[in-house]
């Protein structure tokens, strides 16, 4: 598998200024990296892959930009019961996938919870084992206001579950990459990037709160528009719509990145100020440590 992320030279370009990212105070010390989850709901309509994009919200951070589906983990996302509601994967072995001691799943569970807030799509197994793939007018009802109400901040997605036997279905999830937010941001995340499958019939659409506009689109599209500047993105969205190039089906793309889940490693960009420009280098460029 090669590997996108360095296979190019240091990269040295303008932070397109479209994008409100927030930047912390000078001599301020960096704040501690939060956890989140990031996914890349993905389908293949017409022999290319696509890929589900959500322009933020101009007043928030990074607003403006074209982004995929996530958040930070909330606590209800660790608490126990997760693997008793997930199908698929054990805390134990997400875990490892991840390298942690403990506490993994919360990233898929997390994904899948900020999936269907911020684009309505719900990755989830019915009783029987079927798919949850086209929702009665009944159990929309549901969804809709299960939705709601995450949206508001209330911990209901296992309740959701509850009142429709459902099993989450981490199992339609690939880990593919770990990018943590340069020092000089004022809000930093450790954020896992995952790549999921979208099921056929559901309708994804953004939630018209933090996302104001939403799209799919191909991976080579996206990367043209956004040189173009008609479509902003930030670096990592562009370093993980690189990964998923090249692919005409989904069962190839997920195929591919399933076998590398375990050798996923964490990138750190590094920004300093040269000639004038806002440049930055990544783990593995040229005088990456001497920054």
């Amino acid at each position: 598998m090669s590997d996108k992320t360095n296979s190019k030279p240091p990269f040295s370009e303008d932070i397109d200024s479209s994008i409100n990212i927030k930047k912390g105070g000078s001599g301020e010390e960096p704040s501690a990296p939060r956890p989140a989850a990031t996914v890349l709901l993905v389908r293949a309509p017409l022999n290319e892959v696509e890929v589900f994009m959500i322009q933020r919200n101009a007043k928030t951070n990074f607003g403006n930009a074209w982004v995929f589906p996530g958040g930070k983990l909330d606590e209800v996302d660790g608490i126990d019961e997760a693997n008793d509601y997930c199908f698929g994967l054990s805390d134990e072995m997400a875990s490892q996938i991840l390298g942690l001691k403990k506490g993994g799943l919360n990233y898929w569970v997390a994904c899948i919870r900020e999936c269907f807030e911020e684009c309505g799509v719900l990755l989830a197994y019915r009783e029987n084992g079927d798919l949850l793939d086209d929702p009665s007018k009944d159990e929309m009802t549901i969804l809709d206001r299960y939705r709601d109400l995450l949206n508001q901040g209330e911990p209901v997605l296992y309740q959701l579950c509850k009142e429709m036997n459902l099993k989450l279905a981490v199992d339609r999830l690939a880990y593919i990459s770990h990018w943590v937010t340069p020092k000089f941001e004022m809000k930093r995340y450790s954020t896992r990037f995952f790549i999921a499958l979208a099921p056929e019939n559901q309708k994804a659409e953004h939630d018209g709160g933090e996302g104001v506009k939403s799209t799919w689109i191909t991976p080579e599209n996206a990367l043209e528009k956004g040189k173009t500047g008609e479509f902003p993105i930030i670096l990592p969205t562009i370093k993980n719509l690189e990964s998923i190039e090249g692919f005409s089906s989904t069962r190839d793309l997920m195929e591919a990145k399933v076998k590398f889940q375990n050798e996923v490693s964490c990138i750190e960009p590094k920004f300093f100020m040269k000639d004038g420009k806002m440049v930055g280098l990544l783990p593995g460029d040229k005088g990456y440590e001497d920054h």
